[in-house]
């Protein structure tokens, strides 16, 4: 992505919510019917979608849940959740069970690129748009093939040069650093990697323990355990971390204690709740914001313009790009800033 791209992006973010919030509240009230099922703009009756991220055991993916239900019910949305698990294998069979019901939008995280293409196909079959959040369904030269129609999504990438060159400042440039990383064949966190080795890369004095990244596939208790061998391998100080979400972090952290590794640097991706408080605390030096509720506030927003205006598929957009700043101790504004936005009873950023 070029800097004028992002900065466009980073621009026109800044009143989306609220612009698409008085699109909605000014739409057209015709009799149009939807293809594929039969719901008409201006009624009383709700649209149906349904939505399935990675996993609910992750404070983003739930939290990501929770802005869904709640957009949902101020747009006269009905929401049906179908979990994840953060295993493909259970969230393939979740959605092929559903592929035969009628649903005026779906919107989907795949928990590795690829897993979800045939139900999607069904879908596309029916007349169903599928909306793609925070990580691709299948490669974007595939999408609309396999009937994806829009991809929402953070720049994983810039996320990860964000935090790790916060990260880069604070060691001085030198030392040994952990990357503890999600899942190797989720897109999100392979671009995660790709932003942890942009940064690296530049600077010949620091090391990567292990050789490269550890895939924990966002479990907190492996990336502790994975985090713990790397520590007890090393007899001098290792000066930093990356982990590719909050949580990985956050479990992982108190293994620090009493150890020589206890000034330790550790940044993250996500800058949710729990990890503005780590921040706060200053157990956590800075998480990049991967915002879970604008990806799926605005997966929402698009479904429901596109059922209810009976838009087509090359009218939208393949990608939409949302923007999350870096928040660490040093700029108290942001930090102030993403917990009311992240708060669940807004549910924003």
């Amino acid at each position: 992505m070029t800097a004028s791209r992002r900065d466009f992006l980073e621009t026109m973010a800044v009143g989306s919510a609220t612009g698409l919030g008085l699109s909605i509240a000014g739409c057209s009230t015709g009799s149009t019917t939807t293809e594929g099922t039969g719901s008409r703009r201006g009624s009383s009756k709700p649209l149906r979608a349904a939505f399935s991220n990675a996993g609910l055991q992750s404070t983003w993916c739930e939290l990501g849940k929770q802005t869904a239900e709640l957009w949902g019910k101020l747009l006269n949305v009905e929401i049906e959740w179908f979990d994840g698990e953060f295993d493909p294998g259970r969230q393939r069979d979740k959605i092929d069970s559903m592929t035969s019901r009628n649903w005026d939008f779906c919107c989907f995280q795949a928990v590795q690129i690829d897993s979800l293409a045939e139900p999607c196909k069904q879908l596309r079959d029916r007349g169903i748009p599928v909306i793609s959040m925070d990580t691709l369904l299948v490669s974007m030269d595939k999408m609309r093939s396999t009937g994806v129609w829009c991809e929402v999504t953070p720049d994983h990438v810039d996320m990860a040069e964000k935090s790790v060159g916060h990260l880069v400042q604070k060691i001085g440039g030198k030392g040994k650093v952990i990357h503890i990383g999600g899942l190797d064949g989720h897109s999100g966190a392979q671009g995660r990697r790709q932003g942890f080795e942009n940064i690296v890369k530049q600077y010949p004095d620091i090391q990567v323990a292990g050789g490269g990244v550890r895939w924990c596939d966002w479990k907190k208790e492996k990336a502790r355990n994975t985090f713990e061998a790397l520590l007890q391998q090393e007899s001098t100080p290792i000066a930093g971390a990356f982990f590719h979400s909050d949580d990985m972090a956050l479990g992982s952290i108190p293994a620090l204690k009493g150890t020589i590794h206890e000034k330790m640097v550790v940044v993250a991706v996500d800058g949710q709740k729990e990890g503005l408080d780590a921040i706060k605390k200053g157990t956590l030096a800075a998480s990049a914001v991967n915002p879970v509720c604008r990806i799926h506030q605005t997966a929402l927003f698009l479904g429901q313009f596109i059922a209810r205006n009976k838009e087509k598929i090359d009218s939208v957009p393949l990608e939409i790009i949302t923007p999350g700043p870096l928040v660490t101790a040093d700029n108290p504004r942001v930090l102030e800033a993403m917990y009311y936005l992240a708060d669940p009873l807004h549910c924003i950023v």
